[in-house]
C-alpha cells in the first residue's frame, strides 16, 4: 500500500463559484463525472461479483454519512480494497474551495476552516469540482503523518502558524480507509476516535494549537485471524460486514475473466460498465435527495428498540445506527417510509459487532440476530391475530 494514496481527479476550475456550481449540477444531472481521469483507472464498482453484504454496506454509507462507517472483515483476496476504492468512482462529484487543503464546501459556512470562514466575500471564492477523496492510512504511518505537522520554529520566530496538513485533512468530506485495521497502533486509534467523534482534528505543539475540519467516513478492513480490534474502535464503526471466499465455480471463473479483461485493457473494460456506473450514480443522487423526507412509523421504531433489548445491546448507538441504516436502505430502494423489510435488511450489519461476547458460546452473531428477528415477528403476528 502506498502512503497517503488519495483518489482524486479535480481538474475543473472556475473563477467564480456560480459558474462552478452550474457545471457541477450539470454533471450530476447527466450522471457523469467530468473530472474522472483514466491515468490510473479504477476497477468498476458494478463489475464486482459477489460480496453483496459489503457492497450494500458501502452504498448505504454513501447515501447516509450518519451511519458512520463500515468495518469489513474476511479472507484475503476477496475484493475488500477493490470495492472500497471503486466506491469513489460512482459517487457524485463534490464542489470545494480551490487551494483549500480541507476541501471546504463554498456554500456552507458551518464546519469550514478558518481561512474559508473568514474569506469575504465567500461567494467569489474560486472553486473546483472533483471526486470524493478516498485516503489510505498505511500501517506504518506516524501521528504527524496522520494529523499534520506544525513548524514550531517558524511559529515562534515569525508569529505564523505554519501547518502542514496530514491525512485527516485530505480525508475531509471523504473516506479514510485503513487496511489491516486490527493491526493499527493504539496511539493512532486514539487519534482516530477523537477526530471521528468530533469531526475536528486538533494539533497542539508547545502551547500552539491548530484545528481544522475532519469529517470523514471511516472504513476499515482486515482478517480477524490476525488479531481483534479494540472495543472502543469496533464500536465506532456503524456497520460490520463479514465476507468469505466465494466457492461457486462459475462465479469464480467469471471473477477471473473480468479481472483479466480489466488488466489487459482497463479503458475498454470501464467503458463496458459505464452505463451501469451512471445508473448507480444517478440512483445514489436520488437516494440522497430522498433521505431527509423518509419517515419512520412508531411501530418500526418500537420494533428496533425491542430488537436491541432482546439482543442485550449496550447503550443506544445500536438503535441509532440501525435506524440510520434502515433510512438509507429505504431511500436507496425508492421508498418514502421505513418498513420492517428495511430493518431486516440492515439488522445484521448494524448489530453483529455490538453483541456481548461469551467465550463459551460459539453461535454466529448473525444467527442470533435472525433468531431474535423471527421471535419478535412471531410475537407481533400473535398479538395482531388476537
Amino acid at each position: 500500500m502506498r502512503a497517503g494514496n488519495v483518489t482524486d481527479a479535480a481538474n475543473v476550475k472556475s473563477t467564480k463559484a456560480t459558474s462552478s456550481r452550474k457545471s457541477h449540477k450539470a454533471a450530476s444531472a447527466a450522471g457523469t463525472t467530468p473530472t474522472i481521469s483514466d491515468a490510473q483507472p479504477v476497477f468498476p464498482f458494478t463489475a464486482i461479483l459477489g460480496q453483496e453484504e459489503m457492497k450494500r454496506a458501502l452504498l448505504l454509507n454513501a447515501v447516509n454519512p450518519n451511519i458512520r462507517g463500515i468495518l469489513v472483515l474476511g479472507h484475503r483476496g476477496t475484493a475488500k480494497s477493490t470495492s472500497i476504492r471503486a466506491l469513489a468512482d460512482v459517487l457524485p462529484p463534490i464542489e470545494f474551495v480551490a487551494e483549500c487543503p480541507y476541501r471546504c464546501p463554498p456554500e456552507k459556512p458551518a464546519g469550514l476552516c478558518d481561512v474559508c470562514r473568514n474569506a469575504k466575500p465567500r461567494a467569489k471564492l474560486p472553486t473546483l469540482v472533483g471526486r470524493v477523496p478516498v485516503v489510505d492510512l498505511p500501517l506504518g504511518a506516524t501521528e504527524d503523518r496522520l494529523c499534520g505537522t506544525l513548524d514550531i520554529e517558524r511559529a515562534l520566530s515569525q508569529g505564523q502558524k505554519a501547518f502542514e496538513p496530514g491525512l485527516l485533512a485530505k480525508a475531509n468530506r471523504g473516506f479514510l480507509y485503513i487496511d489491516e485495521v486490527n493491526l493499527l497502533e493504539d496511539h493512532l486509534v486514539d487519534v482516530l476516535l477523537d477526530s471521528a467523534a468530533g469531526g475536528v482534528n486538533i494539533v497542539e505543539r508547545e502551547g500552539i494549537s491548530i484545528a481544522h475540519p475532519a469529517k470523514f467516513t471511516l472504513i476499515g478492513s482486515g482478517n480477524p485471524e490476525e488479531g481483534e480490534l479494540r472495543p472502543q474502535l469496533l464500536d465506532r464503526f456503524g456497520l460490520m460486514a463479514e465476507i468469505r471466499t466465494i466457492t461457486d465455480i462459475d462465479t469464480r471463473v467469471e471473477i477471473v475473466k473480468r479481472r483479466l479483461a480489466f488488466e489487459r485493457d482497463p479503458i475498454a473494460f470501464r467503458a463496458t460498465y459505464e452505463p451501469a456506473q451512471q445508473a448507480l450514480r444517478a440512483r445514489l443522487v436520488q437516494a440522497r435527495d430522498r433521505l431527509d423526507t423518509v419517515e419512520t412509523p412508531d411501530p418500526v421504531l418500537r420494533f428496533i428498540a425491542k430488537l436491541c433489548v432482546a439482543l442485550d445491546v449496550d447503550g443506544h448507538r445500536g438503535e441509532i445506527t440501525l435506524l440510520n441504516a434502515a433510512l438509507a436502505n429505504a431511500a436507496f430502494e425508492g421508498r418514502s417510509q421505513v418498513t420492517l423489510d428495511d430493518v431486516r435488511a440492515v439488522a445484521t450489519l448494524s448489530l453483529r459487532h455490538r453483541l456481548r461476547k461469551d467465550p463459551l458460546d460459539r453461535t454466529d452473531g448473525g444467527e442470533k440476530i435472525r433468531w431474535a428477528l423471527e421471535k419478535l415477528e412471531q410475537e407481533a403476528n400473535g398479538h395482531a391475530a388476537s
